[in-house]
């Protein structure tokens, strides 16, 4: 292997494996490796390559590449294919800015094929860019052969998806009330309103409808919307409930509301709760009886409307706002539609008052606020209303508003012919669908998606646009003959015109004669809703069913798809909507939903506030594999929120990255040492590290395999969040318990050679292995260590990723030694706390430490790591002791738990707790269970803390935080300081000063050095009489400095000073050290 430098320059690693990549074309060689194999299908949800990627594509994408990567580890053929989402208002938005135009009459004036020409100029604007963040990631994926919404054969595909649904009768055109956008002068679908919400102040109005009959009574409604109001045709009120008419004590007018509602109307300040009410009631009544009541119109603009301006009922009406009394607009309200309908106020092929243009503003039938944008004349209406004494009441109100996720103008609700895709006949099957698929998170499929399919409502897919795939649709003039077109060539077939592209300046004027003597059927002027293409990607992107059929059908569901939980209303919907439709199955078995990424300050990610660092200035500083290992092991993963911190990232690389890099550093280290000292080649040999004796070789080898099942399991679950904590977890395994306790047998300088080959066998194993289980995770690190230590192995792959995914080695499982080895560590924290809290240093030997196990069989298990123990406690004598007369046990109940469980009887259990024997207690602890009161209570119930009652001055005792972390275990540290023991901590410090020195200075472990030292006594008598066991720790000699020949230049200086418990033996004594090189 080649040698390591001390230090590694993340990004600049990953920038030599990319070109190493590049090289043996990597993910080429990939796929045709793996051609033959069973296929693992994936859909890539495709972007917009008009904005550049943020966290949130590199999250995604992080997903996706982890995913792919392991299940083409694991022996499948993983095509992934890169998309394009070429279509839809994102791409106009754009044009229309850059235009400066606004309304539908410039973009005509300006010319279809104009605009659309401008269109697919930008579709690709970013697109370079977009392919040097996605390579930079380490992302394998084809971009080159990717699919675009806007090419013919993807066009067609579309044309066919939709054709198939027309002959099976799940396509109609009607008028319904629709979020429609003013800014982009289309519909959106009810999936689209709900994606950008916003908190808004608007007017709050009551307002008064003067009865027909009684000209002192008036009906009081309530609306945010004062620009429906001139297109008011009813009031509704609720069948069921009570109304009242109330008189005005002021003024002795009358008037009809909810009773429910009386106290919104007059709201009774707390300091006058005994005052007057300013009304009285005169009569209460459900609200049938109000039913065909009439009154005035406000507004002579729909005066003549048949059946209008009457009362009229609905169950949707509701008793916790407004008053009661709805006003109802049929044409901007989705429930006032259905409320008039049902009523006969309008009827489904009659004219619905719809007075506004697509860019919002009141037509002609509107006189009074002609070309105003309707949020604009709320000012004006309310002036007015108010002028006439129509406004009983009026304020401000913050709620929850629409906006369109592309223009940020506000939505409107207004009656729009559509055609529309029928999804409410299919609920059923959507939600049965549904619980075909696995999602993680699970609760995004049980709680958000399946109370979206439960509601869904039918999908208008036609757009009023220009740029997007054409409805393949030609009617007749009076719209009663319709044929739907499928493909290209049957557009031939039946026009006589042959395409080669699909877009609407190149079909828009065929024709196609009518097979029932109307004369020439035309194109319907729509396009498709983006989303329908995006819905249809898995078989547009095949070009299916023209191409690759039977390829689709036997890869089709998915394996796996991955957005963010943004697309349960999008993306997942519409994949699953058109596949139940289609072949009433779902697009895909498996998802992953991941949560919003944030700015720090848990605002959005804005480019004006600055709230984030620019991804490619985190990739450059700290490199792709932390940014990847920071995404995936956060909440994010697990469909909740994450607030991006830069510090996060580099806290991947200190607690990571680096300490497996400084293993795997340490090992070559080692094994190019053993190699000069041998003079032989290292060739690995995993038998010998499986047959070892030496039971942390069993631990690392046997948490190894534990660690292999684990990340299998989980992965194949698509629990990624899982995984990278129990990674993390064994790497700080690795590098704080095996090689920490084992540098003397890695090192060699060990009695036995033989260990010394097996310690290093272990080690490779473990790092080779835990290389290829990470690989997915961490790309470029991986492949980095890998191509390094494959030059030990006679075989190998050109790349980690090639390689199999690592399965459990059972002739390595030993479960018994990983618990060992588990109350080991124990022992050994529980005893550093002890230390840290006396503030004595842990290179400072002490007399003894008591050990209380809860289980007594632990004692046994001990047995095979006592010397290790012993190191690393650092005492002279470790008791195991069952003397209970030294502890003492305090129970707790836990209220919060038990209140819920025990209701009444919670203050007598509480107290038969607080009573029960030491013996109970030690019983309960050890079996996690124990009957009070008739109640079986369990340790979620019970807290027991211990509590030492020996000598304090003497012990040191473990707490009841330690007990939160160790509860099986339990210690007393002896720190007492006898001379003897001051002693060999000075010489354990002294040792530890001289190896630190030797790393400062930058000298090998195979470099040829003395040591000489120079201190007064009583402190040089102490060295004098230990020299050869120091010269035995540090390998080198270790001589007074009178014996330095005056001709050496020293290439390390340094000194030490004795710590705080040794001043007594040693005051303010101080050593100093050289060391001297030879060549």
């Amino acid at each position: 292997m080649d040698p390591v430098s001390e230090h590694l320059n993340f990004p600049e690693a990953e920038e030599q494996v990319l070109e190493y990549w590049e090289k043996i074309k990597a993910f080429e060689t990939c796929l045709k490796n793996s051609e033959g194999r069973p296929t693992y299908t994936f859909y890539d949800g495709p972007p917009f390559a008009t904005g550049l990627p943020h966290y949130g594509h590199i999250l995604a994408g992080t997903i996706k590449d982890t995913v792919t990567r392991f299940f083409s580890q694991k022996g499948y053929h993983v095509p992934r294919r890169f998309g394009w989402d070429c279509h839809g208002l994102p791409i106009e938005f754009e044009i229309e800015k850059e235009l400066g135009i606004k309304t539908k009459e410039q973009i005509l004036e300006y010319g279809i094929p104009n605009y659309n020409a401008k269109c697919r100029s930008i579709v690709m604007k970013y697109s370079d860019e977009w392919k040097k963040v996605v390579t930079r990631l380490g992302r394998w994926i084809d971009m080159d052969n990717n699919y675009k919404t806007m090419d013919t054969d993807f066009m067609e595909s579309v044309w066919a998806v939709f054709k198939k649904l027309w002959d099976n009768d799940h396509v109609y055109r009607g008028v319904k009330v629709m979020p429609y956008s003013t800014g982009c002068t289309t519909p959106l679908s009810n999936f689209e309103a709900g994606m950008n919400y916003k908190d808004v102040s608007d007017p709050e109005l009551y307002v008064t409808f003067q009865s027909v009959d009684d000209a002192n009574l008036s009906y009081i409604a309530w609306t945010t919307t004062p620009w429906t109001l001139p297109s008011n045709l009813a009031l509704c009120v609720h069948p069921d409930l009570i109304y009242v008419r109330i008189e005005i004590s002021e003024t002795g007018k009358h008037h009809i509301v909810m009773k429910d509602r009386l106290n919104a109307l007059f709201p009774v300040p707390k300091k006058k709760k005994k005052a007057p009410l300013p009304y009285k009631i005169i009569e209460e009544f459900k609200g049938e009886e109000l039913k065909g009541k009439r009154y005035e119109p406000l507004f002579d603009c729909f005066k003549d409307h048949e059946g209008a301006f009457q009362i009229i009922t609905g169950t949707y009406v509701k008793s916790d706002s407004g008053t009661g009394v709805v006003h109802q607009a049929p044409g901007f309200g989705e429930e006032d539609y259905k409320a008039a309908l049902a009523a006969g106020v309008i009827t489904k092929d009659g004219n619905i008052p719809c007075p506004v243009d697509e860019s919002g503003r009141f037509t002609e039938e509107v006189k009074e606020y002609k070309g105003i944008f309707v949020k604009d004349a709320d000012l004006e209406i309310t002036k007015r209303l108010k002028g006439e004494g129509k406004i009983f009441k009026s304020g401000r109100i913050t709620h929850s508003y629409p906006f369109c996720w592309r223009s940020e103008s506000p939505l409107l609700y207004k009656a729009v012919p559509c055609w529309f895709v029928k999804v409410e006949e299919i609920k059923e099957k959507l939600l049965e669908n549904n619980l075909k698929t696995k999602w993680v998170p699970e609760f995004v499929q049980t709680k958000r998606f399946h109370n979206w399919l439960k509601d869904a409502h039918d999908w208008a897919i036609s757009r009023s646009r220009y740029w997007g795939t054409p409805l393949p649709i030609w009617v007749s003039d009076d719209m009663e003959e319709r044929i739907v077109v499928g493909s290209v060539e049957e557009l031939y077939e039946l026009s006589g015109v042959r395409v080669t592209d699909l877009h609407r300046e190149n079909i828009d004027h065929i024709t196609i004669p009518s097979k029932q003597g109307k004369g020439d059927l035309h194109r319907v002027p729509d396009v498709f809703d983006c989303w329908f293409e995006s819905g249809s990607m898995p078989y547009a992107q095949a070009h299916y069913p023209f191409e690759n059929k039977d390829n689709f059908e036997n890869c089709f569901p998915a394996d796996f798809v991955a957005e963010g939980i943004d697309q349960t209303r999008g993306w997942f919907y519409t994949l699953l909507v058109i596949s139940t439709l289609l072949f009433d199955k779902p697009a895909f078995k498996n998802l992953i939903a991941n949560g919003l990424v944030l700015a720090e300050d848990r605002r959005k990610m804005s480019k004006r506030l600055r709230n984030y660092p620019a991804p490619d200035l985190i990739i450059n500083q700290y490199g792709s594999d932390a940014l990847r290992m920071y995404l995936i092991n956060s909440p994010v993963v697990r469909g909740e929120t994450l607030c991006f911190k830069e510090s996060g990232v580099h806290g991947v690389i200190r607690d990571m990255l680096l300490p497996w890099f400084n293993a795997y550093r340490f090992l070559v280290q080692n094994v190019q040492e053993y190699e000069t000292k041998t003079e032989s080649k290292f060739t690995p040999d995993l038998s010998m590290a499986i047959k070892s004796e030496n039971v942390m070789d069993k631990w690392i080898l046997a948490a190894l395999q534990t660690l292999v099942a684990f990340s299998n399991t989980e992965l194949e679950a698509y629990r990624l969040y899982t995984v990278l904590p129990r990674l993390v977890e064994f790497i700080e395994q690795l590098t704080n318990w095996y090689v920490r306790l084992n540098r003397n047998r890695l090192r060699g300088n060990t009695d036995c050679s033989n260990d010394h080959l097996t310690a290093l066998n272990t080690l490779f194993e473990v790092l080779l292995t835990t290389t290829k289980t990470l690989a997915p995770f961490t790309p470029f690190f991986t492949e980095h260590v890998y191509q390094n230590l494959r030059k030990c192995l006679p075989e190998s792959e050109d790349s980690v990723h090639f390689t199999e995914y690592p399965k459990p080695n059972l002739d390595a499982v030993n479960e018994e030694i990983e618990a060992s080895v588990s109350i080991m560590q124990s022992i050994i924290e529980l005893g550093r706390c002890a230390r840290e809290r006396r503030k004595i240093a842990h290179r400072q030997p002490l007399d003894e430490i008591l050990v209380f196990l809860q289980n007594s069989e632990d004692e046994r298990k001990l047995a095979p790591v006592m010397q290790y123990l012993y190191d690393e406690l650092n005492v002279k004598r470790i008791v195991f002791s069952n003397d209970t007369s030294l502890l003492s046990y305090v129970p707790s109940p836990v209220f919060t738990v038990l209140g819920k469980k025990l209701g009444k009887q919670m203050k007598s259990v509480a107290a038969a707790i607080k009573s029960l024997s030491q013996e109970q207690l030690a019983d309960f602890l050890k079996n996690g269970k124990i009957v009070v009161c008739e109640h079986e209570l369990g340790t979620d119930e019970i807290l027991v803390s211990r509590s030492f009652v020996g000598d304090a001055e003497i012990y040191e005792p473990s707490n009841d935080s330690d007990l939160a972390n160790h509860p099986s275990v339990s210690i007393a540290l002896n720190v007492q300081l006898t001379p003897e023991l001051i002693k060999e901590g000075v010489i354990r410090h002294i040792v530890n000063r001289i190896q630190r020195l030797r790393k400062e200075s930058g000298i090998l472990v195979s470099d040829d050095i003395d040591v000489y030292y120079n201190t007064v006594s009583p402190l040089l008598d102490l060295l004098q009489e230990n020299t050869d066991l120091i010269s035995k720790r540090i390998g080198k000699n270790f001589s007074p400095l009178s014996r330095k020949t005056e001709d050496t230049t020293p290439v390390g200086t340094g000194n030490y000073v004795c710590a705080p418990e040794a001043s007594s033996l040693y005051p303010e004594t101080e050593v100093t050290f050289e060391i001297i090189k030879h060549n």
